[in-house]
């Protein structure tokens, strides 16, 4: 695998990895997907938009992390009855997951006419998948949970919808994954910045020698719409809540055509990164809502990033 030019996020020559051409059913885009390691081979949740405009979660396979499979049936689409049909009535989307124990959790956004919240579910083998619960009430779009637990306690990097201290990313702790509070405010977008607008957790925390590495989105509007860009932070591992350090600069921003134009214009927006035992990891971000797309880059780096040309986690 080599990069098509060097950053600090370099991009596989072969991106973008998964279009809707790929999908064996009818999807309009393919973009947004969590990924995982499970038994030796990547496995990945992407979000697709049907032509009604709803959201559906799609899943493929990889030996390598860069070439995938899509399996013939979507691996959720919007429950129709229980708790859960009413709030996933309009779509489910942009899944996260976290290998936890012998299992994997999945957050995902789900979207009815009472908003935009958090639905929680459970899988052992990516073959059959549990609903555990809601998980935040509306409006909250981005979840993440920390792989391991803190003094007895779940940890989640979290992202309310809010004007009064817009669009921050917060923390929040729980004994069970269903009952969560504690919560507190821990990073903010900073004014006149690249991700002024909003910012928001991205894909599952990576555990460090150094801290948890932590890959958000940020963004930035500008007179021709919002640029969606990612950057990187650094927790404390044993105190999540304190954050060592958040990057100045970002780590990547759409420059490829099929991240400049798409359904959304002018977007990388990750939900996935897999570390791999030679000290990299593979990020992969969906390209304008459009396509997914897939690069390595050196941890130790990103680490670095994160305490060299840091920024204050809660503006000047």
């Amino acid at each position: 695998m080599s990069g098509s030019r060097r950053g600090v996020v370099n991009r596989y020559e072969g991106n973008p990895i998964l279009t809707k051409k790929d999908v064996p059913y009818p999807v309009e885009t393919v973009h947004n997907a969590g990924v995982v390691r499970c038994k030796d081979r990547y496995v990945m949740l992407f979000r697709s938009h049907l032509r009604n405009g709803r959201s559906i979660v799609g899943i493929a396979e990889s030996d390598d992390g860069f070439h995938f499979e899509v399996r013939s049936e979507p691996f959720m689409t919007p429950a129709t009855e229980g708790p859960f049909a009413t709030y996933e009535e309009f779509g489910v989307e942009d899944p996260r997951i976290c290998a936890v124990g012998d299992g994997y959790l999945i957050t995902y956004s789900v979207y009815s006419r009472h908003g935009v919240r958090i639905a929680l579910a459970r899988t052992a083998d990516f073959e059959r998948v549990e609903r555990l619960g809601l998980i935040t009430p509306a409006d909250c779009r981005n979840v993440v949970i920390f792989p391991e637990k803190f003094d007895g306690r779940y940890a989640r990097l979290d992202r309310p919808h809010s004007e009064i201290t817009p669009w921050s990313i917060w923390i929040s702790y729980s004994p069970d994954l269903i009952h969560w509070g504690d919560s507190r405010i821990i990073i903010k977008p900073m004014d006149y910045h690249w991700d002024e607008m909003k910012i928001g957790p991205g894909a599952t925390p990576i555990r460090t020698e150094s801290g948890w590495l932590n890959i958000f989105h940020g963004v930035f509007k500008t007179m021709a719409g919002a640029v969606y860009r990612l950057g990187a932070a650094l927790h404390a591992l044993e105190d999540p809540s304190r954050v060592l350090g958040v990057a100045d600069e970002w780590i990547l921003q759409p420059e490829d055509p099929w991240e400049v134009s798409g359904y959304v214009h002018n977007v990388v927006f990750a939900c996935g990164a897999v570390p791999e035992d030679d000290g990299t990891v593979k990020i992969y971000w969906g390209g304008a809502d459009t396509v997914m797309c897939v690069g390595t880059a050196s941890i130790a780096e990103l680490v670095e990033l994160c305490l060299s040309k840091s920024r204050p986690p809660l503006g000047a």
